[in-house]
């Protein structure tokens, strides 16, 4: 919880100090801030194919066994992907 509050307050501090920027230092902060949607956009895909790929292995074994459970298996992999639609939407919007 206290992690949380000093980031919360680094971003508040960060943003009135971005304020007083040229326009050269604020074209270099949007180019960093780009490439670190990217890089966070990478993440969540990693991260993403990495818990897919554990509970695709788990939903096709539930299926094997009982083959009415389907639906709920396609639902249980397809989850994870909601985190990498987030990670677009952040990069989009930048």
């Amino acid at each position: 919880m206290r992690l949380l509050l000093v980031l919360w307050g680094l971003t508040l501090i960060a943003g009135v100090v971005s304020a007083q920027l040229s326009a050269e230092e604020l074209a270099e902060k949007d180019t960093m801030a780009k490439l670190g949607a990217g890089i966070a956009l990478a993440g969540c895909g990693i991260g993403t194919g990495l818990g897919q790929g554990q509970i695709g292995a788990a939903a096709v074994g539930w299926v094997a066994e009982d083959g009415s459970k389907l639906g709920l298996a396609m639902l249980f992999t397809v989850l994870p992907e909601t985190i990498l639609i987030f990670g677009f939407l952040a990069m989009f919007l930048l």
